[in-house]
């Protein structure tokens, strides 16, 4: 991501918490972060994918820097574990992502309710695969459930503790009273054989979502490379759009829709030295690509 785009995102985070993402227009973000109409088109969509980026671009600094306390340490401590769970509610907190959070869930729009839905999936894949690691593969058909359990736990004592009760707990003494408790439940369900939802639900989900991604680099590269070879003749304005296309696609951390839709508008003009058919194919390829990745956001 280059910097101005960066500079952007967290001018409009703060300008998001300081009005309110509903009272903010695409006019008023253009007057606080200083970037023309056109210049914030080529990096969002729409105000709704900004307010996206800005939980994507901090949730892979909390998960790259949540990650980090493993290093050198022993996966199966209770101790790390809470020292991540401490560390990705205190981030949260710092960037009163709580605000925004709540402004997505009032606003009812599909497209920010389905990026909800995803983050909650991914938070408790994340939980279930640490709690595999801690407690054991003997106890994977419970842990799914004792997932979903946990962050029920965690975040209803937080908010009457802090909000409702105001009592001045500490996070960190909430967080270690939820871990006790998760870490009962886990050997009572497991012990009495209780399961609600098969791991499978949630293992499938991901596996699916990795095997898609392969599937999707393979037909993308074949697509590009039959599209060069059926050109008639030499067009290096086709092949830099093709180029630009494969590379945005693949390797970009946060691929820009607009210009990929801009490049294959422009490939249109090939259509004399192109595979139409597989020019379509192409487009149908970006589509999807873009359809899993607003569902899936990484």
């Amino acid at each position: 991501m280059n910097d101005r785009k960066q500079l952007v995102i967290k001018k409009a985070h703060q300008l998001f918490l300081d009005k309110g993402f509903q009272a903010t227009s695409i006019q008023d973000i253009l007057e606080y972060t200083g970037i023309a109409k056109g210049t914030f088109y080529n990096y969002f969509s729409s105000k709704n994918e900004l307010l996206i980026s800005i939980f994507k671009t901090l949730h892979k600094k909390m998960e790259f820097e949540r990650n980090q306390l493993l290093i050198g340490k022993d996966p199966t401590s209770i101790e790390v574990f809470t020292q991540q769970i401490e560390f990705q509610m205190n981030m949260n907190r710092s960037n009163n992502l709580v605000t925004l959070f709540e402004e997505m869930l009032v606003s009812h729009d599909p497209e920010l309710m389905q990026f909800i839905k995803q983050g909650q999936l991914r938070m408790v894949h994340w939980i279930y695969q640490r709690f595999i690691e801690i407690f054991g593969e003997d106890k994977k058909p419970y842990l799914l459930d004792c997932a979903i359990m946990f962050l029920g736990i965690l975040h209803h004592n937080v908010k009457y503790n802090t909000k409702i009760f105001e009592h001045p707990s500490s996070i960190n003494h909430v967080i270690q009273y939820c871990v006790d408790r998760i870490t009962k439940v886990i050997e009572e369900v497991s012990t009495a054989g209780d399961q609600l939802l098969d791991p499978e639900l949630i293992d499938n989900r991901f596996n699916h979502l990795k095997q898609q991604d392969q599937g999707f680099k393979h037909n993308l590269c074949q697509t590009v490379s039959a599209l060069k070879k059926s050109m008639q003749q030499d067009q290096a304005h086709c092949i830099e759009l093709l180029d630009f296309i494969q590379e945005e696609l693949l390797h970009a951390k946060l691929p820009r829709k607009f210009l990929v839709n801009s490049a294959l508008h422009s490939l249109n003009s090939c259509l004399n030295f192109l595979d139409p058919i597989k020019l379509k194919e192409l487009e149908k390829l970006a589509s999807a690509f873009f359809k899993q990745t607003e569902e899936n956001p990484d």
